[in-house]
């Protein structure tokens, strides 16, 4: 008989010391794996090492500030970097071109980062306190754009447009570590994101509002039962998040110095939202660490003979998908990570017009006429158009399947893509090489295309499913820089990649040379795929697609392979986009690597949700907003008209264009229910019926009528609830649906 072995005490308190140790030191695991693969992959001195965790430490700070963000707002604020730019270029200013010293200038943009925050907060954020989260996601988008807009503007007031050089040194010091020499700027960068990180820990766990912030966050409707004033720790919260973004922003001037133009670089954003993923947005230590490592493999790679920085891209992008997938969803979902679902359940979709009046003379003879009317403005409109404007509706067309199919994947399947015009420029380079190099005729190519591009969604998407959340918008933004920089690049692809100049060819035959043929061939794959995505919506995948969107738990629970449906949709999104982008080359007549840039796929996103998420029609005048915009104001204006048109949309119609629609659409079906005297519960048109007096006994006559009313509609629902039972247990997947019961009440005078 084998005996259990006796355990003392101390062995016992031992154990336990060590596990907690453990838990204690997890957080560095990410960074001990990144060093360890710099080390073996990318070996360098450790000076470059020490510089690299420099580096990682100004991203840490972005990412912590976009971590605190989420964490209160439950969004993915991508204004972060340019809420301390602003702040920083005003420093920057007032000691370059005023001469001011570099400790006045530091105070000064500090300042006003806390007004900045508090601005922001205040004025715009507070704005979307009731709106869905994806809805204030995307307004951080227009936000960007407008602070990225302002910085470059600000400038102008100093009377100088010009200041990439470095800030000059706070302090004289200098030391050399490692064969690299650090600065002054760099020394004190080693003396200020360890005092934040500090700084900030003791605020959130040792602080009365730093407490009051997390628990908010955990519990946001609890706290305000308790009468804890949420919205003004939002503020504060707003408020350490510029801060630490400004400081970010002010070190890295010292450092590399601050362009106009583009404060925050792609790599930049990719990074810290990667380091916030590694740490599911909520341990700030492991987002720190992941920040620190993904510095140091960025510098090591920069000290490698013949390095590009498309390299650089490519590897955080594989680092990225790697980290997905040997991290997977925690067995205990966080609070985090449950409101990712509760983001979706506010987005409005565009009901169908209700099933007892699609008959109706005068509803049949108002869609008739309105899409006779839409075919006939659109069928002429190469008519009474220049071709410069012919070439803009040509563009607002492609775009139109390219939101398609981010409606399918973001409207629809709940997942955001914020990477999706990587999936346009990969159809883009096959579409293009096989007609350019090969001959091919654009329908086929453009199948192939569609093909690679579905490969592709499915590739980028798998890794984000295993964790659930956001981690789809990383995965994408980094695969749209990776693909912009490495896979669209000549330089590594010369003789794959299609040429700066390629004939348009022809499509099934047919010479696509003039404008007004590009047209109409791009119109034709309009319909086509909207024909598909209506299928798709009708069908039962697209029901299970929504089913998922809402509450992926109870879908699993119904044994629902939520897994496969979600890659189809990812499929058929990645398929609709390349197929586009094949059509956008041959458009183009080349292809280059701007368009393709990951904020390309940021204003795409902004594109869709200004539309109306779920709106196919929508989406199309999304397309048609966003490409007017650009088509018609000056290039300098571009940058700040969308911003501020990105965020009055919102403000105004915060279902987006799409919802507007759906407003005057019911609102005639509502005037023609009234007209025919009808009640049709899904427009909520409500009848009042007056009440009698308290005073007078109701009538025995009507109380026996309800009665037997009541017993019929009970016994005439009992065989369909029956059916219904009977079909769910079959598996059917509702094609051929019963003969529904009419629930049209006819009111009687």
């Amino acid at each position: 008989m084998r005996r259990t072995p006796h355990l003392s005490a101390a062995s016992l308190r031992g154990r336990r010391d060590l596990a907690a140790l453990g838990g204690r030191v997890a957080f560095l695991a990410p960074l001990a794996a990144l060093v360890v693969f710099q080390q073996v992959v990318y070996p360098a001195p450790m000076g470059i090492v020490l510089n690299g965790a420099l580096v990682g430490g100004r991203i840490a700070l972005i990412a912590l500030g976009i971590a605190l963000v989420y964490r209160a707002n439950r969004i993915v604020n991508f204004s972060q970097g340019d809420l301390g730019a602003l702040p920083a270029t005003l420093g920057v200013m007032l000691v370059v071109a005023w001469g001011w010293s570099y400790w006045l200038g530091l105070v000064a943009g500090l300042i006003t980062a806390v007004l900045l925050g508090v601005l922001v907060e205040s004025l715009i954020i507070r704005r979307f306190f009731e709106a869905p989260r994806l809805v204030l996601t995307v307004a951080t988008i227009g936000l960007s754009q407008l602070l990225a807009g302002a910085g470059l503007f600000l400038p102008r007031a100093f009377g100088n447009s010009s200041f990439g050089t470095r800030l000059p040194q706070p302090f004289d010091a200098r030391w050399v570590f490692g064969g690299t020499t650090f600065n002054a700027n760099d020394i004190f960068t080693m003396m200020v994101v360890p005092v934040c990180l500090v700084a900030l820990a003791l605020f959130l766990r040792r602080s009365m509002i730093g407490v009051a912030i997390v628990a908010a966050a955990e519990r946001s409707d609890r706290a305000f039962t308790l009468g804890i004033p949420v919205k003004r720790l939002h503020t504060v919260v707003w408020v350490v998040a510029s801060v630490l973004a400004f400081l970010a922003m002010f070190l890295r001037a010292g450092a590399v110095g601050l362009p106009i133009g583009q404060v925050l670089a792609p790599t930049f954003l990719v990074q810290a939202l990667a380091a916030a993923v590694f740490g599911r947005f909520e341990q700030f230590t492991t987002i720190a660490a992941a920040a620190i490592g993904l510095g140091v493999v960025d510098q090591a790679m920069t000290f490698q003979a013949g390095n590009r920085p498309s390299d650089n891209d490519a590897v955080l992008f594989g680092i990225v998908l790697l980290g997905l997938l040997v991290t997977r969803r925690a067995k205990s979902s966080s609070r985090v990570d449950s409101d990712a679902s509760a983001t979706w359940q506010a987005i409005r979709e565009t009901r169908p017009v209700p099933l007892e009046m699609r008959r109706l003379p005068e509803v049949m003879a108002g869609r008739l006429g309105l899409w006779t009317l839409i075919g006939a403005f659109v069928l002429t409109l190469p008519a009474w158009l220049s071709t410069s404007r012919i070439n803009l509706a040509t563009i607002i067309v492609i775009f139109g399947i390219v939101a398609a199919s981010l409606v399918v994947l973001t409207g629809w399947g709940g997942q955001v893509s914020l990477g999706h015009m990587a999936f346009v420029g990969v159809g883009a380079a096959v579409g293009g090489a096989l007609t350019d190099r090969w001959g091919w005729d654009l329908a086929l190519a453009g199948m192939v295309a569609g093909a690679v591009g579905a490969v592709a969604a499915v590739v980028v998407g798998y890794p984000a499913l295993r964790r659930g959340g956001l981690t789809l918008a990383v995965s994408t933004l980094a695969f749209g820089l990776f693909a912009s920089s490495y896979l669209l690049n000549r330089t590594i692809f010369p003789d794959q990649l299609p040429g700066r100049r390629i004939d348009r060819g022809t499509i099934l035959g047919i010479p696509l040379a003039s404008e007004t043929a590009m047209f109409y061939a791009t119109l034709a794959v309009l319909v086509l795929a909207l024909l598909m995505v209506v299928g798709l919506r009708r069908s039962r995948t697209g029901r299970v697609l929504i089913a998922i969107r809402e509450n992926e738990r109870a879908v699993r629970a119904f044994g629902v392979d939520a897994t496969r449906t979600s890659l189809a949709s990812f499929a058929l999104s990645g398929f609709l986009a390349a197929v586009a982008g094949s059509l956008y080359v041959h458009q183009q007549t080349g292809l280059a690597s701007e368009p393709y840039l990951p904020q390309r796929s940021l204003e795409l996103f902004t594109m869709v949700v200004i539309g109306g998420l779920g709106s196919l029609p929508g989406a199309l005048l999304g397309a048609t907003y966003v490409h007017g915009v650009d088509f018609f104001l000056p290039l300098e204006w571009q940058f700040l008209a969308t911003g501020v048109g990105l965020l009055l949309v919102l403000l105004v119609f915060p279902a987006g264009f799409g919802g507007v629609l759906a407003d005057l659409r019911d609102g005639a079906l509502r005037k023609v229910a009234a007209r025919r005297g009808l009640i049709v519960p899904s427009l909520l048109a409500d009848v009042r019926v007056d009440e009698e007096a308290p005073d007078e006994p109701p009538d025995e006559t009507v109380l026996t009528e309800a009665a037997e009313r009541a017993e019929h509609t009970a016994t005439r629902a009992e065989p369909v609830a029956a059916a219904g039972a009977r079909r769910a247990a079959a598996g059917d997947d509702g094609r051929a649906d019963p003969e529904p019961v009419d629930d049209t009440v006819e009111v009687r005078s």
